[in-house]
């Protein structure tokens, strides 16, 4: 597990964390004596860490953060050291204006990061080469956030709202975006998508609003089902929003960056009305045992192997890992 820090002053620390064992092992093993990460390598970055990758089939990372848009490369040490050293950068679109980048990175033909910080910047660059391969076709400047579909077709999600896909095998070709139902008076959207093409749930749509929109791409424009989440104060804290599928569950879904929670939910009965939603479990850790303003969970992520097992980071620095039960009934 790789994290990073993002406060404003220099030295922000990059680590490699190696689970504890519970995590490790297939099955449940229930108490375990040894239940904290130990740090296996690090560095330090002068830049605050915004967003934080790992490039597919390398031992690279690579991170974003402000004053600019331009990307940092990583090494994460071999057996016989442990620094997490940088290797280069990649430079930014001097035009946009923006400070920092978002990044997603793709494991294809060669190890790739799509970057960009508003709709007219996006583009992928070959890591190891700097070369760039794709640059989309497109001229609003609407601010970006950025999901990986498939080995060939990228899904983009604009901050004021809207979907569209992308042909990376077309560079420059133009990309229709749709509108998201509820999008003009609910505030900034983010988005969670399927972990590949081949699964059959539909892209999940949060708002810093506490709105949620299911949408399917053939039809992005129409809702397949909208709900609400209650959140203590609508609009505050928007870049920490997160949404994400649980990738060995059908229908459920993970919401965070409003407080120091993490909701679960089960979107399977969800219609068109967009009544607010009780979620089926709350993680309430980062909450407890601090003094002063509580923290914030900045993400969360789903294990991939574990169906109710999540990771979860918050603005105090703790990093949780932690299962949910099924509530009876």
């Amino acid at each position: 597990v790789c994290v990073a820090g993002y406060g404003q002053a220099g030295g922000n620390e990059i680590l490699q964390l190696l689970p504890p064992p519970t995590l490790q092992g297939k099955e449940t093993q229930g108490l375990c004596p040894e239940r904290d990460f130990k740090v296996e390598c690090g560095g330090f970055s002068a830049r605050p860490v915004y967003s934080l990758k790992h490039v597919p089939d390398t031992s690279l990372l690579v991170t974003s953060g402000p004053p600019d848009s331009s990307l940092q490369v990583w090494q994460v040490s071999a057996e016989d050291s442990d620094v997490i050293q940088a290797v280069g950068a990649i430079a930014a679109d001097k035009a946009t204006g923006q400070p920092w980048a978002k990044i997603a990175t793709i494991s294809a033909r060669a190890p790739w990061v799509l970057h960009g910080s508003r709709l007219n910047n996006v583009q992928i660059t070959e890591v190891e080469s700097r070369k760039n391969v794709y640059r989309a076709g497109i001229y609003t400047r609407s601010d970006l956030g950025v999901w990986k579909l498939g080995v060939w077709t990228l899904l983009l999600c604009c901050v004021p709202g809207q979907l569209g896909l992308a042909d990376i095998r077309e560079p420059q070709s133009p990309l229709g975006a749709a509108s998201i139902p509820w999008a003009a008076r609910a505030g900034r959207w983010c988005m969670g998508a399927p972990g590949s093409a081949s699964n059959c749930q539909p892209v999940a749509l949060l708002s810093s609003e506490g709105h949620l929109v299911l949408a399917d791409l053939r039809k992005p424009s129409e809702a397949l089902a909208m709900a609400r989440c209650r959140v203590p104060s609508p609009g505050s804290h928007a870049e920490f929003l997160c949404v994400s599928w649980a990738p060995a569950l059908q229908g459920t879904l993970a919401v965070s960056g409003f407080d120091g929670t993490v909701r679960v939910y089960e979107a399977q009965s969800w219609d068109s009305s967009g009544r607010e939603a009780e979620p089926i479990f709350v993680h309430r850790g980062h909450t407890l045992g601090g003094s002063g303003d509580p923290p914030l969970v900045t993400t969360h992520t789903w294990h991939l192997q574990k169906p109710r097992t999540l990771l979860s980071a918050a603005s105090d620095g703790s990093l949780h890992v932690w299962d949910w039960v099924q509530p009876c009934g």
